[in-house]
């Protein structure tokens, strides 16, 4: 049966879950929640809401420390959630319903939702225990992350307002790990968003021609093909993870014809489309993958043209990878893995996220920044079909972060970036 301490959490969890339902496309709502300072201000926290973009808040949330000289800490979370389809699960995704067996099901119940209320949980047990941090402590809910974070953490970290927090040290989301140790990210890959478009002569579908439009498309997914082949072959040869390499996948194709009945089998197209989800690794050089495409997958002989939407940065603001130290040279380091073993946890070989958070922001202005969610023994299952975490995973998880607030705003070695 269940620990009385969890049912005063799951309400929280529930009022996580409400502050930012999703839109149809994974727009943060313009419905202002109800209330949204409350938890915290039950801890006896200053709120502040910011609002760099009309109806898309976020929510920043502070814990005093003794010595303000200090560079403070912040630990971030996107309110924001993907949309879900209720008929595909056995709870509905938006109620954090607690099974008998201890699951929380919820959309966002490991992405991330639990992080954003362990923060919180974990302050009330510290503040119980009359603990004071000497660093000041932030708490960022921010919008918009999952469809890029332009509005959201992209807008907040080029502020005045962030820029006055004087922050040292960052901790954004990361993954569930389906073993015992903890997974801790150093990195995100940077997505690019490529859309390529053909042209050719239309004409009668029995006849060839040379450049036609739906060839030279043909022509150049096959090439992209041997390209990610030639990526992904590095990867299950054990060379590199799947996060180390760049990956190119096809998101869609338009083209043809439209008829009543579907489309005109006997009509060549004079167009057609595809666009392509690539993911590049902070190392990559952005430049080659653009002579790439221009050259060998939408040249301009063969009659086609190309869109890239750079979603972030791949250098921070000195030109270099987006990568924060694993290292002596990065003191944060050392207090975070002496923190996870204090709290008793293990942490598994340090990581790049084979996909992309709000970190890359913080990254891009030079500060520290780690990925990590304390879930252990868990699925990964976020934007899944019901997405659950289990409760002793979640309440774990505020008492390591208990461990990292203690250890990290106590820590008075490193200054300001």
């Amino acid at each position: 049966m269940f620990n009385d301490r969890h049912f005063p959490l799951l309400p929280s969890f529930a009022l996580l879950l409400l502050l930012s339902p999703p839109h149809p496309r994974h727009i943060t709502t313009t419905t202002r929640p109800r209330n949204p300072n409350r938890p915290a201000q039950s801890l006896g926290l200053k709120t502040r809401t910011l609002e760099f973009v009309p109806n898309k808040p976020t929510l920043l949330i502070t814990w005093q420390g003794s010595n303000p000289s200090l560079s403070s800490l912040l630990f971030n979370s996107h309110l924001d959630s993907v949309p879900a389809e209720p008929s595909k699960w056995t709870h509905p995704p938006f109620s954090a319903t607690l099974t008998p067996e201890g699951k929380i099901f919820a959309r966002g119940a490991q992405d991330d939702k639990c992080i954003a209320i362990q923060y919180l949980e974990a302050i009330r047990n510290l503040k119980a225990r009359n603990f004071v941090p000497t660093r000041t402590i932030h708490i960022s809910f921010v919008p918009d992350e999952e469809i890029g974070g332009i509005d959201g953490a992209d807008k907040f970290v080029k502020s005045n307002e962030f820029k006055d927090l004087d922050v040292g040290f960052v901790l954004d989301e990361g993954q569930a790990s389906v073993n015992d140790e903890f997974r801790v990210f150093y990195a995100d890959r940077s997505p690019w968003n490529l859309i390529i478009k053909a042209r050719g002569v239309p004409g009668h579908g029995s006849r060839m021609y040379d450049n036609g439009a739906m060839e030279n498309l043909m022509n150049s997914i096959e090439i992209i093909n041997r390209f990610r082949d030639s990526q992904f072959d590095v990867v299950k040869a054990g060379k590199a993870a799947n996060s180390e390499v760049i990956s190119v996948n096809p998101v869609f194709l338009k083209a043809g014809i439209p008829s009543p009945t579907g489309f005109v089998m006997n009509m060549q197209p004079s167009e057609a489309e595809a666009g392509f989800d690539l993911r590049l690794p902070p190392t990559t050089d952005p430049e080659l993958v653009k002579k790439r495409i221009a050259e060998e997958w939408a040249p301009a002989v063969r009659n086609m043209t190309y869109e890239i939407i750079e979603k972030g940065p791949l250098r921070d603001y000195m030109g270099r990878p987006l990568m924060t130290a694993i290292d002596d040279s990065n003191p944060w380091w050392s207090v975070f893995k002496q923190a996870i073993a204090a709290a008793g946890g293990k942490l598994a070989k340090p990581e790049i996220l084979s996909s992309t958070t709000d970190a890359r922001f913080m990254r891009q202005l030079g500060i520290p920044t780690f990925g990590f969610s304390p879930m252990t023994n868990t699925p990964i299952l976020l934007h899944d079909h019901n997405e659950f975490l289990k409760d002793t995973v979640f309440l774990r998880g505020i008492e390591v972060y208990e461990h990292i607030i203690r250890a990290l705003s106590s820590f008075e070695e490193a200054g300001s970036v």
